[in-house]
C-alpha cells in the first residue's frame, strides 16, 4: 500500500530511491565527501553511510554557504542524493538542490522524519510537493 505525504515543493523534478533518514542536521561541507557521497562527519548519525541515489531525509541544513556548491559537486560526480526531504528547508540546501536539479520537498504532513524509515522505497515529486512511500 502506497502512503502519501504532502509538503511544500522546493526544487522541481521527481526522484526515487531507498530512504536514508536522520534526526541530525547536515552540512554538506565537511559532512559529505563529494567524490564518494559518504557521510564523513564524525559522530553524525549517518557517519559511514552513502547518500548517493538515496532519498535523503533530514531536519534541516547547517553550516557554510559552500554546502550549496558541495551539493553541485555531488551531482556532477554522480554521487548526489536522488531527492531531499527536510522538515524545514533552509536557504543553503535549497540553493544546492535547485542548482543541482535535485528534487526537494519540506514541511510534510505527516512529518517525514518520523514517518519514513531508512530502507523504505520513496518517490519524491518536488514539483507538486508529494512524497510517496512505496
Amino acid at each position: 500500500m502506497i502512503r502519501t505525504l504532502r509538503g511544500r515543493p522546493i526544487s522541481s523534478g521527481c526522484g526515487q530511491g531507498e530512504a536514508l533518514v536522520t534526526k541530525d542536521p547536515i552540512s554538506f561541507l565537511g559532512s559529505v565527501d563529494p567524490a564518494t557521497g559518504m557521510v564523513v562527519e564524525q559522530e553524525h548519525e549517518l557517519e559511514g553511510k552513502c547518500v548517493s541515489n538515496k532519498v535523503l531525509v533530514f531536519p534541516t541544513g547547517k553550516g557554510s554557504t559552500v554546502s550549496s556548491y558541495v551539493m553541485y559537486q555531488l551531482k556532477k560526480n554522480g554521487t548526489a542524493p536522488a531527492a531531499v526531504i527536510n522538515r524545514s528547508a533552509e536557504p543553503i540546501v535549497v540553493v544546492g538542490a535547485i542548482i543541482s536539479d535535485i528534487p526537494m520537498v519540506d514541511s510534510t504532513e505527516p512529518d517525514a522524519i518520523t514517518t519514513i524509515k531508512t530502507g523504505d522505497m520513496v518517490r519524491v515529486d518536488g514539483t507538486r510537493g508529494v512524497v510517496q512511500i512505496l
